[in-house]
């Protein structure tokens, strides 16, 4: 059952003042802090997820901070839910102005493997979420932002998409068409003032990655950023709200990294560059340049 909130903001105005939102998979993690920052910003939000405890959990926070918001349990896999979800939308908020594609499969990913060991049901549940889903509720949403003179999407894909690994094989192969999908959707809806842009984060530390991640993983993974730190939630929240609002007017069909410069060298920095800033008075190049975590 949907649940809205009625608090009344006494900020000053935002971007997202007079707007509509949903954002799906905005129970926790990236999706939550998407949520909370256009709500922050004088966005309504429609805050879409499958755990649907999680949705109303968000709802009540942005409540807590004198935003409006509606929860919604919602699998997007589904076509029939996702045309509920626009029409609940619709009638508590008028047509959706903004919409962030979050929601993924992500507990698929330790059963997503290489090719030949890779089972198929793992790769046709990915796509059905993470691609179909994303391409359901964006063709629900357009013909609305149509009607309203146009609107934003974001699309959350990831560096997955962008690059080959020894696993993850689904879910990379459904961000890199996300990818694509965006730019043709900016494409064939840019004349009526659509935008649509992907964005994709790196090592973002959600409290779901946390728990799956050990310390010497981290610090694995951390080798390859150029910054020394791991992203957070609110790092791609910024740059969601960024792309969403009128500061990015004239940017759409472009995929954009938020990865910490994960993505941004050559493969040999991890193995000796990144050491050199930190080493030691006295230690010499090939020390230096020694493999570390």
């Amino acid at each position: 059952m949907p649940r809205e909130t009625n608090a009344i903001r006494e900020d000053a105005m935002g971007r997202f003042e007079g707007k509509v939102a949903v954002v799906t998979g905005a129970g926790a993690g990236i999706g939550k802090a998407c949520a909370l920052a256009i709500a922050r910003e004088g966005g309504r939000v429609v805050v879409a997820d499958i755990d649907g405890s999680a949705a109303m959990a968000c709802t009540a926070q942005i409540a807590a901070e004198a935003g409006h918001a509606l929860a919604l349990a919602i699998d997007i896999a589904e076509a029939q839910a996702v045309a509920a979800l626009f029409d609940t939308a619709e009638r508590h908020f008028s047509a959706v102005d903004l919409l962030v594609n979050n929601a993924g499969a992500m507990h698929l990913t330790p059963r997503d493997r290489a090719i030949l060991d890779l089972d198929l049901a793992v790769w046709d549940e990915t796509m059905a979420t993470n691609l179909r889903g994303t391409l359901l509720c964006c063709r629900q949403a357009i013909p609305g932002m149509i009607a309203r003179g146009g609107g934003a999407i974001v699309n959350m894909s990831s560096c997955q998409g962008l690059s080959g690994d020894t696993a993850l094989t689904s879910y990379a192969a459904s961000k890199a068409a996300m990818n694509m999908l965006s730019a043709s959707l900016a494409t064939q809806y840019g004349h009526a003032q659509i935008r649509c842009n992907a964005v994709a984060p790196g090592l973002i530390m959600t409290e779901r990655l946390l728990a799956k991640l050990d310390e010497y993983m981290q610090r694995h993974l951390r080798r390859h950023q150029l910054l020394p730190r791991v992203g957070r939630p609110e790092d791609v929240a910024a740059l969601v709200a960024f792309l969403l609002s009128d500061d990015a007017a004239f940017i759409t069909g472009q995929v954009v990294c938020i990865d910490g410069g994960m993505l941004a060298h050559v493969p040999t920095y991890a193995d000796g560059g990144n050491s050199r800033a930190a080493r030691p008075s006295g230690e010499s190049a090939e020390a230096a340049a020694s493999p570390r975590c």
